[in-house]
């Protein structure tokens, strides 16, 4: 690969955000590191590409990735909108169907694996990683459980099916990417104060017979969404070996 390593992330926090806006933001940033790799290829020097971290909330929204099935959204789309005030959008990225929502942190990383990795699910089980870390900053134990035959329940999870963990199995950070030429884009969604109600519209992530929970519930509390987005941007920094620069 004629390209220079650059471990440097531009991270933004973006706010509260429609997620068509979000997303049209996803594809030009991650255009723009693949024409970056593309010209570095086809130049006499190599050159560095860029990455990049947002996080963000969405409006009340549901999404189905491209190995999705229709049937788990549970409420028609005109129900959706008029009864509930939620959208509904199918991306390109792995996994099934997804609930964001406020109080809900989400995290895009749009990153060129070759200045880190080649190895997606390297990447995956870091990811993961910084979440199941940062819910142990609260003293919540948190882990990954394994499916049936040689599929895994991608994602975070709490419950006696993790090794000192308690109680039934419950998902508290769904995760679904897309990765093309080693660029990553879409993520996380960790729920930290989000309204679980929301969840009972869908099969979330095509999984049937496994709770949701988030963070507050788990504690009993509010949690301040800018103090777990510190912790997880911690942790991936460290996880990944990365520069965070601010914008």
């Amino acid at each position: 690969m004629n390209t220079l390593t650059n471990k440097q992330v531009k991270f933004s926090d973006l706010g509260l955000i429609d997620y068509k806006t979000a997303w049209d933001e996803q594809e030009r940033l991650f255009a723009s590191i693949v024409d970056q790799k593309m010209q570095s290829r086809a130049g006499p020097e190599p050159t560095p590409t860029s990455n990049y971290l947002l996080f963000c909330e969405h409006p009340h929204v549901y999404t189905l990735g491209t190995s999705g099935h229709a049937e788990n959204l549970l409420v028609d789309e005109t129900r959706l909108a008029t009864e509930f005030g939620a959208t509904f959008f199918k991306i390109r990225r792995g996994g099934d169907i997804t609930y964001h929502g406020p109080g809900q942190l989400v995290g895009y990383p749009i990153l060129d694996l070759d200045n880190f990795f080649t190895d997606i699910h390297r990447y995956m089980r870091l990811l993961e990683e910084s979440i199941i870390l940062t819910l142990a900053d609260y003293g919540l134990v948190a882990g990954r459980i394994d499916g049936s035959g040689h599929e895994r329940l991608t994602g975070v999870w709490l419950g006696s099916d993790i090794p000192g963990g308690s109680g039934p199995a419950r998902k508290i950070c769904a995760m679904g990417v897309k990765a093309s030429r080693w660029v990553t884009m879409h993520g996380f969604a960790l729920n930290v104060n989000t309204d679980l109600a929301y969840f009972s519209h869908i099969v979330p992530c095509g999984i049937v017979g496994k709770a949701v929970t988030s963070l507050a519930t788990e504690l009993g509390r509010a949690v301040p969404l800018p103090e777990v987005a510190a912790h997880v941007r911690r942790h991936m920094a460290a996880l990944f070996d990365m520069d965070l620069i601010d914008e």
